[in-house]
């Protein structure tokens, strides 16, 4: 039996290599004998760069840089093991996690750093980029980054604006001939999962800028000062973005990519491109993938939704185990031959997010035990079938 494991992470409890060696390790007590591969999976966001570090068996680097409160830390990224794609995650530079709770203003944080790690990787002869662009603390519309590759933004005074978001809306003027010129020789991939446009209702602030900290009132003034700040810029380069699909991801930065000529895919999508993840499927049984909560919103864009097509495109039975089952969650039997919850009862959200362990393992246990049964009764099925 050949079993394929390619679950997302757990947010906040799992990573999605730790997921998948869970169950991994669960139906080898059940089934020993069965040829078990694990794939760990990403869309963009958190384990971006895990998973395509652990596939590829690239290296992670390390830089030290202005993070997300405009102070010095150390951050990480990675290089493919072809030894010339460099991978950023969004998430470990300007990441929300790396924002106390009590500090988590989109006013004052910066993409800054982004921008000093590519430029840093250009200065070494690297050009090829893949950008994990979820988890950002920002809303600055990727000024930040920009300023640190070179372009100048400066305020009704010609001076200099500083690289945050309150600074959006002191832009008066902006020249990205001054950017540094080893970035028109690169080529640059987004990994997103978001679709939204730069501004409006559906835009960067107004979707986004609330879980960054952002006040009502905070949400419809950056997202008027993004609105110039685009119409500046694309008056500027004479090209237009902010309406792009995937513009308004991170704050912003989705469109100061596309500034840079970047392409934006789907992340699920970049990421089994990367693993050879549609040969997997063709090659298994089953197909067991996961994330930490799956509902109707699995279906556009996530991992375990993407795999779930590819799977059922192919004629392979696939399952899928998540931390929970939400709203809607019903739409993903289409695609999956049973959808199942860790969760062995009613229990806290925090009970399951720090016994995630044992609560993967148990249900992945079961799963098992399930998979063996019918495989033993369809082996005495066949037997039957040519002894008469």
């Amino acid at each position: 039996m050949n079993i394929l494991i390619a679950p997302d992470s757990f947010k906040g409890s799992l990573s999605a290599l730790q997921a998948g060696n869970i169950i991994k390790n669960a139906f080898i007590e059940v089934i020993p004998d069965a040829n078990l591969d694990v794939v760990p999976m990403a869309d963009g966001g958190e384990g971006t760069l895990d998973t395509l570090l652990f596939v590829t068996g690239g290296k992670r680097l390390h830089l030290e840089v202005t993070g997300p409160l405009q102070k010095k830390v150390g951050v990480e990224f990675g290089i493919l093991g072809d030894n010339k794609t460099i991978v950023i995650e969004i998430a470990k530079i300007a990441g929300l996690p790396m924002v106390a709770v009590d500090q988590q203003n989109p006013l004052e944080t910066t993409t800054y750093g982004i921008g000093e790690v590519i430029k840093a990787c250009c200065e070494k002869g690297y050009r090829d980029f893949i950008i994990g662009l979820g988890g950002s603390a920002t809303n600055d519309g990727g000024l930040g980054m920009l300023q640190a590759l070179g372009v100048s933004f400066l305020d009704k005074n010609k001076q200099p604006v500083l690289p945050i978001g309150r600074s959006v809306s002191q832009i008066e003027h902006v020249d990205f001939s001054t950017i540094q010129p080893d970035i028109k020789e690169c080529k640059i991939q987004i990994a997103s999962d978001v679709d939204n446009p730069l501004c409006g209702d559906n835009g960067a602030t107004a979707v986004f800028g609330p879980q960054k900290g952002a006040t009502p009132d905070m949400v419809e003034k950056l997202d008027r000062a993004l609105s110039k700040y685009a119409t500046l810029i694309e008056n500027h380069l004479n090209k237009t973005y902010q309406f792009n699909k995937g513009a308004g991801a991170a704050g912003g930065l989705g469109f100061a990519f596309l500034l840079l000529g970047a392409e934006i895919t789907s992340g699920a999508k970049l990421m089994a491109e990367s693993t050879k993840l549609v040969d997997k499927i063709k090659a298994a049984n089953w197909v067991i993938t996961g994330e930490g909560q799956s509902d109707f919103q699995t279906l556009f864009g996530k991992v375990p939704g993407y795999i779930g097509k590819i799977a059922e495109v192919n004629n392979v039975k696939a399952l899928l185990l998540s931390g929970s089952l939400g709203k809607g969650y019903e739409e993903l039997y289409q695609y999956f031959i049973s959808c199942d919850s860790i969760a062995n009862g009613p229990i806290s959200l925090q009970h399951c997010m720090e016994h995630a362990e044992d609560l993967l393992f148990k249900k992945a246990y079961n799963l098992a035990r399930l998979l063996k049964g019918l495989d033993e009764k369809d082996k005495k099925i066949l037997e039957g079938s040519v002894s008469r």
